[in-house]
């Protein structure tokens, strides 16, 4: 058993005028440590190119997480799928990764751009095997994985961009693969990656995209745990309990709230250092407690946390409010979403009695919520979580 995890990350844009994308990325885990990804890229753009390639992708990664062969899935797909009455031709193009226990990778290429590995920061070519089935060229690879490893899939909307405009014959997959291994260094994680390539590519097309744009990376890294302690707990007698536990677990350690804090410095015989600058108006200042990764005020805090990462795990519009700064609620964003794999949430249910003001619009059952609502959003990251109550 290795202690590496994949990072996976993907982002597109529509062709201009259409409100849905012909693009779509499917990734469906076969246990904890093997997924498979599909990028489909269906015929043309708009709705008849996004049911095209969201059946495809659909139908070969459940096919393929289930454990059948390659032949199968593209003859499945080929029989499935209508002809286009115009061009004559089926389907959508694919590419297919498929990761097993996290250190070997199979791919599967059809007609899409091929993969770009980015090793050791560099572009690192791969083997590749061409097969033929039911008529269609195939290539396929097998490559064993280490650590930092990137992996980049797209679909044509990538190299097609600027066409014209930036450039004759538009952005080649090789220049592509140069700017992704000129990123690398800087560790980002395979959602801004992706994000960065889309957007270089809709700038390229003038923000006007002449095609779909999907790209999807897949990032092998090692495990990184984090603990977050929130709220103290509902008895008082659990609170030594709870530290213990907490403080017990290997990796980083964030607290939450004022009163959780001064309970977390009273065990490990310490003092909060309040800080009284604020980095913005609209998040409370943090704290410092010697043995403490990070300090933050509790509810506001995590509340602004929950609206980063439903919009990380969304379009990405917001990673430049929260990918630089200093506030409680970025500095947390960067850890969970960026740093950490495996995060253990200790949730006191104690209810706080300045929340119980009227005039305030925070109650117990907001603060559960807030949980719920990170923790779903931190497993669609593809994060493992598990959440503790006292």
């Amino acid at each position: 058993m290795n202690d590496l995890c994949a990072d996976i990350g993907y982002k597109s844009i529509n062709h201009i005028g259409e409100q849905l994308c012909g693009d779509h990325v499917d990734v469906v885990e076969q246990d904890e440590n093997s997924s498979v990804i599909v990028l489909a890229d269906g015929l043309g753009s708009g709705v008849k190119a996004s049911i095209l390639s969201t059946l495809t992708s659909k139908i070969i990664s459940t096919m393929m997480a289930a454990g059948l062969a390659l032949e199968e899935c593209v003859s499945t797909i080929a029989a499935t799928l209508p002809v286009c009455s115009v061009r004559g031709v089926a389907y959508s193009t694919f590419t297919i990764i498929h990761l097993v226990d996290n250190d070997t990778a199979e791919l599967i290429q059809y007609d899409n751009p091929h993969v770009i590995l980015i090793r050791d920061f560099e572009v690192s070519d791969y083997p590749k095997t061409e097969m033929n089935i039911g008529g269609k060229k195939i290539y396929q690879s097998v490559i064993k994985l280490r650590e930092n490893d990137e992996l980049i899939a797209m679909s044509d909307g990538c190299p097609h961009a600027g066409i014209g405009i930036g450039y004759n014959f538009g952005w080649k997959t090789e220049d592509i693969a140069s700017y992704m291994a000129a990123v690398a260094p800087a560790g980002y994680t395979a959602k801004t990656l992706s994000t960065m390539l889309v957007d270089e590519c809709n700038k390229l097309y003038g923000g006007q995209p002449g095609d779909d744009v999907t790209a999807c990376v897949v990032k092998i890294r090692k495990r990184e745990p984090m603990n977050l302690l929130f709220g103290p707990p509902s008895n008082r007698d659990d609170c030594d309990r709870m530290m213990s536990l907490f403080f017990s677990k290997e990796g980083k350690h964030i607290i939450c709230g004022g009163t959780t804090s001064s309970i977390a410095a009273k065990y490990l015989g310490k003092t909060v250092k309040a800080s009284l600058s604020f980095e913005r108006s609209d998040i409370p200042p943090i704290a410092e407690i010697d043995g403490v990764d990070l300090v933050t005020e509790g509810v506001i805090t995590v509340n602004k946390v929950v609206e980063y990462a439903k919009d990380y795990i969304g379009e990405n519009k917001l990673y430049e409010q929260w990918g630089f700064k200093h506030d409680g609620a970025s500095l947390i964003s960067r850890l969970l979403f960026e740093e950490a794999t495996d995060i253990n949430f200790y949730v006191g249910r104690a209810i706080n009695p300045a929340h119980q003001n009227p005039d305030l619009p925070i109650t117990f059952s907001i603060k559960m919520n807030l949980v719920e609502e990170l923790s779903a959003c931190l497993k669609k990251m593809g994060k493992r979580i598990k959440v503790s109550y006292f």
